[in-house]
């Protein structure tokens, strides 16, 4: 599936969609990864799904700290039922083995995770099959491509 975005506005209904349409895993966190180039939204369609699921704190790109994790509020039936939102960003990593000291193995192993990874091309090898892998393109106007290509 592939949709063009335009606005803030646009992204956050997205997110919205987005959100709705994810199921967690039985056995396992929830992983979805993010690509596409520098300022290509990345890091904006994350925050725009932690609002969605209620994260109050403001959300940054973790780019120096590497990861944050986001207690989310209760499930209130209208969403998923995750526990937990946990971003990486994995562009200053070197390999899979760099997961390790971010503790990737026991987070994919709680399936109230759910677990938004940019750069994900970075960290392939240490990388489990992600639910869906939606990639971000900027067009020449400024709009933004996504695509969603889901692996469930």
């Amino acid at each position: 599936m592939q949709k063009e975005i335009k606005t803030l506005a646009e992204l956050e209904e997205e997110a919205v969609r987005f959100v709705k349409a994810l199921a967690p895993k039985d056995a396992s966190a929830t992983l979805v990864t993010l690509a596409g180039e520098l300022g290509a939204g990345k890091t904006a369609f994350t925050k725009a799904v932690a609002k969605v699921l209620g994260v109050e704190e403001v959300v940054t790109s973790p780019t120096f700290v590497l990861e944050k994790i986001y207690a989310l509020p209760p499930f209130d039936g209208h969403l998923v039922s995750f526990k937990r939102l946990i971003h990486i960003d994995a562009y200053r990593l070197e390999g899979g083995k760099e997961l390790a000291p971010l503790g990737f193995d026991e987070l994919m192993k709680d399936a109230s995770n759910l677990v938004m990874l940019e750069w994900p091309e970075r960290v392939k090898s240490g990388l489990p099959e992600p639910a869906v892998g939606v990639s971000f393109v900027v067009q020449p106007d400024g709009a933004r491509t996504i695509s969603y290509a889901e692996t469930r």
